[in-house]
């Protein structure tokens, strides 16, 4: 291939003398376009640098670098008669070219004579592989900023864009890598328009391309190319009002760089160009670069051109190549040329002079001097990293009126950020956390909030939404009455969401199937994958294998399979009204209910003659005072404090009980079970009955394929009436369908059940192409529909009716057991226990009481006689006493009126009897 090169290049240059190599001087070359703004700006920064060098001893050792600037003039032809005239003057390194497809040729030259080309214009990512390794881009190539305009995009949340790009070799490689990062971030470049390359593009050309973009649904466009080409794009863009609300332009390079190198635009480029977003490679502030912009002036001699970063790497690139020749002039001390006999023998009877070219003896190690060189120049640390340049960082700007607006940052190591890259550097920077920012950023068109970079297609079609042409269950998706009209829930929930788009949809409705029996909803999704449909619209599951086909809106309706079986009412039994409660609620009921009695006769039994009587009579009392008070129907009066406390607490928790069993025993005796043993999918699956499923449904493939059900048990069904008839005459033994059909089956059938639960978790939703950007604002119209209600009154608006009870409960899920009310049974222990002890301490007050008062009764027994073991007596004797004082009526204290009354009445007694 490089012998291929080398018979082309040297029909330009046959004749070129060798010129004779002089030791004190260190000759250089360089290949621009000099009419181009990188090209006087590049020429004004060599030459700066190069009189820098040479104004100080030791960076040379006296000797002088020589650079000699060759114009390329836009021409190839014109770039390699300079690069030959360059490899034949004993040339140590080459600064350029300018543009990637000369590089690309003059690479392979540089291959053979061991030549460094060092170009900060020629960008081309594919240009710093490894098949050309004496070619240095000396700043950031084009890979990381298709990265820095990949997170943009994904910053934003576009999902597809357009790149409009000169077709030569370095923007169309650098599409490719922009297509490559966009691809890892799930996004995607929906269409390439290419333009003639630079700069022949004409108007006709670039209006044809921007039409064609006109009529595409995304509005974020991406233009690579370079300045003539690109304001012609703009220029003709505001024209065809491509440049106003609703659109979004991001360039490369290119703009900010012709933007920072000319003092003023034309009135209408500068208007045409207002709301762009373009990226400058990112130079840190320091005293040299400061100091170097203040001498721009003066090194430009007054011309209008200004400074841009190019300049500051052309200026740092001759420098690099000073330090790496000083280090070569150590190591060797010497640069030397020869022949190159290997390519000139192979050659040798050729009419071309092939004894002009020359190899650089030293070139490898000058190469790799420049690789590893570690200096600090105008543009920061100067390091190189697989051949790139180390954290390479661009400032992400808008234009606006007043000029370049910077909004942030773009760096390999930290994204996107407002704050400059190289404080970040020493930081922790966690990438896989979404970290990015921008500031605030003006639009075409002046809008301030951010556009949503897409559009329905202008090509004046209708959208083509296909309907499922149901056959049964018409309350979803009615075809029509024969005026083309389509109604249904889906319908209607579809053109509810549709209306809160902020743009208009134009569209129709198309139906899809023979009408003779419900559709294939797989086909249907197949033919929205193959864009023979914009859209399917209807009841349409969420499943795996269709969402790998196209994507859903979020579901407007919760579904999942159901099993419905057939059901009877519950037989009759004479102990039906036990089922409100549990055995174990039934025993602790009853338990409470004697132990409220006894709580209630031993806190009333001393001071209540109603509780006092025979011990059986007592038990008696106990047993019918504790039951009685189910009822309320009690006819002891409490009288005590602590016994009104009890009876308090007690009622209340009484009524909750009574209250609870009422209400449980009038939901048994009105639920109804299922008829057939099948509980749920589970015994549905190992019994080895016939299934039923719905015409289309995905149902069938779900128990054949997940559930491994035998096809031969599967019994394909059309309508509500089928699944009836299939059920009734044992034709199935059961259907598994989805929670919407059932339910609305059940709102006539009321002889059939759900058994179990969902057994499935998905929805309906509306089917797009792939990376269709209707189905985000779809899905928050649907969110805004449920939030606001409107979906919900849709949904009662075609399912009104009432439907019947499910009965997919069972008898034990039906009952109340104790845990329900196990709070209630302990607060009333707790209530029935304090009062207990209260009373007891009390009652035991007053016994030691009457010990004092009552010595004698210390020390005798109950018979009236002695115990002989002490004053106090033993324990069982004390403990008898105590019971039958505890026993004892207490005697009720009168006030001072009622004992006088007394005493009269006993008084007048006596003297009648006398």
């Amino acid at each position: 291939m490089s012998m291929v090169w080398l018979l082309l290049v040297l029909l330009c240059v046959q004749g070129i003398s060798e010129g004779a190599s002089r030791n004190e001087v260190v000759k250089v070359g360089a290949i621009f376009s000099l009419s181009s703004v990188n090209g006087k700006v590049s020429k004004i920064a060599i030459e700066a640098a190069e009189k820098d060098v040479n104004s100080d001893p030791s960076v040379l050792g006296g000797r002088k670098l020589s650079i000699s600037i060759h114009d390329a003039n836009y021409s190839g032809f014109l770039g390699i008669t300079g690069a030959m005239k360059y490899m034949v003057s004993d040339t140590v390194a080459i600064l350029g070219p300018e543009d990637s497809t000369m590089a690309h040729i003059l690479s392979h030259l540089s291959n053979e004579l061991h030549i460094p080309l060092l170009s900060f214009t020629a960008l081309d990512p594919t240009l710093s592989s490894l098949q050309y390794p004496y070619f240095i881009q000396t700043a950031p190539n084009d890979l990381f900023q298709m990265n820095a305009i990949a997170d943009m995009i994904h910053y934003y949340s576009w999902h597809d864009v357009v790149v409009v790009f000169t077709d030569d070799d370095q923007c169309r490689n650098s599409m490719i890598a922009l297509g490559d990062k966009l691809e890892e971030r799930s996004l995607q470049i929906s269409s390439k328009v290419p333009l003639p390359p630079y700069p022949t593009a004409t108007r006709t050309e670039v209006q044809d391309a921007l039409t064609k973009i006109k009529m595409m649904e995304s509005r974020v466009i991406v233009l690579y190319t370079f300045s003539k080409t690109g304001f012609l794009v703009f220029e003709v863009a505001q024209s065809l009002k491509m440049m106003e609300a609703g659109y979004v332009w991001i360039t490369s390079s290119w703009l900010s760089t012709e933007l920072d190198s000319t003092s003023s635009l034309p009135l209408k480029i500068a208007n045409s160009i207002q709301g762009v977003l373009t990226l400058r490679l990112h130079t840190p502030n320091s005293k040299s670069k400061r100091s170097f912009m203040s001498r721009w002036n003066e090194l430009s001699n007054g011309s209008s051109i200004g400074l841009n970063t190019y300049g500051l790497y052309a200026y740092d690139t001759v420098w690099m190549i000073a330090r790496g020749v000083k280090k070569l002039l150590d190591q060797n001390g010497t640069i030397s040329f020869s022949k190159d006999t290997k390519n000139a023998g192979s050659l040798s009877g050729e009419t071309l002079d092939f004894s002009s070219l020359r190899i650089f003896n030293e070139g490898n190690d000058l190469l790799n001097n420049l690789l590893n060189i570690r200096m600090t120049g105008l543009t920061g640390p100067i390091q190189f990293l697989d051949k790139s340049p180390l954290h390479p960082s661009y400032d992400i700007l808008n234009v606006v009126r007043s000029g370049l607006k910077r909004i942030g940052y773009w760096s390999n190591y930290s994204g996107l950020s407002v704050v400059a890259p190289e404080t970040l550097y020493g930081k922790s920077i966690n990438r896989s956390m979404s970290t990015d920012q921008l500031s605030s950023t003006m639009w075409p068109g002046g809008l301030a909030t951010k556009p949503r970079g897409w559009v329905l297609p202008l090509d004046g079609r209708r959208l083509k939404i296909a309907v499922p042409r149901r056959v049964s269950y018409q309350e979803f998706v009615t075809p029509g009455n024969g005026n083309g009209t389509i109604k249904g829930y889906c319908i209607d929930v579809f053109i509810a969401a549709i209306n809160l788009l902020p743009y208009a949809v134009n569209y129709e409705f198309i139906l899809f199937g023979d009408g003779e029996e419900n559709p294939s909803y797989l086909e249907l999704v197949n033919k929205v994958a193959l864009k023979e449909f914009d859209a399917a619209v209807g009841d349409i599951a969420i499943v795996t294998s269709r969402t790998k086909m196209v994507d859903f809106t979020q579901p407007y309706i919760d579904s999942g399979l159901v099993v419905l079986a057939p059901m009877k009412k519950v037989n009759s039994s004479p102990l039906a009204f036990l089922r409100p409660f549990s055995p174990m609620m039934w025993a602790v009921t009853a338990a409470f209910f004697f132990l409220i009695g006894l709580v209630v006769w031993i806190l009333e039994h001393r001071t209540n003659e109603e509780f006092r009587g025979h011990p059986r009579t007592q038990f008696v009392t106990i047993l019918w005072f504790g039951f009685s008070t189910m009822f309320f129907a009690q006819r002891e009066n409490v009288v005590s404090t602590l016994g009104r406390f009890v009876i308090v607490v007690w009622f209340f928790v009484v009524l909750i009980i009574t209250s609870s069993y009422t209400a449980n025993l009038t939901s048994i005796f009105t639920v109804q079970l299922a008829e057939s043993p099948i509980t749920g999918i589970d015994s549905l699956i190992s019994s080895n009955v016939r299934i039923g499923f719905q015409v289309g449904s995905f149902a069938e493939s779900y128990l054949s394929e997940q559930l491994n059900v035998q096809k031969s048990r599967l019994i394909a069904l059309g309508s509500p009436e089928e699944y009836a008839a299939a059920l009734k005459n044992g034709t199935v033994s059961a259907i598994v369908d989805e929670q919407p059909y059932i339910d609305l089956f059940l709102t006539e059938y009321c002889d059939y059940s759900i058994q179990g639960q969902q057994f499935t978790k998905s929805g309906w939703g509306f089917a797009f192409p792939r990376d269709s950007p209707l189905v985000v604002d779809l899905s928050t119209a649907i969110l805004t529909l449920s939030e606001n209600g409107h979906l919900q009154k849709i949904h009662d608006k075609w399912f009104s009716r009432k439907s019947c009870s499910s009965g997919d409960s069972e008898l034990d899920s039906e009952q109340l057991h104790l845990q329900s009310f196990i709070g209630l049974f302990s607060i009333c222990a707790g209530v029935c226990l304090f009062s207990l002890l209260l009373h007891f301490f009390y009652t035991m007050c007053q016994f030691n009481r009457h010990l004092k008062k009552d010595p004698e009764a210390s020390t005798t027994g109950g018979d009236g006689h002695g115990d002989g073991d002490g004053v106090g007596g033993s324990c069982p004797t004390r403990l008898r006493k105590f019971f039958k004082f505890a026993d004892k009526k207490k005697e009720r204290k009168m006030s001072y009126s009622k004992r006088k009354i007394e005493d009269r009445d006993t008084v007048s007694s006596e003297r009648g009897e006398g």
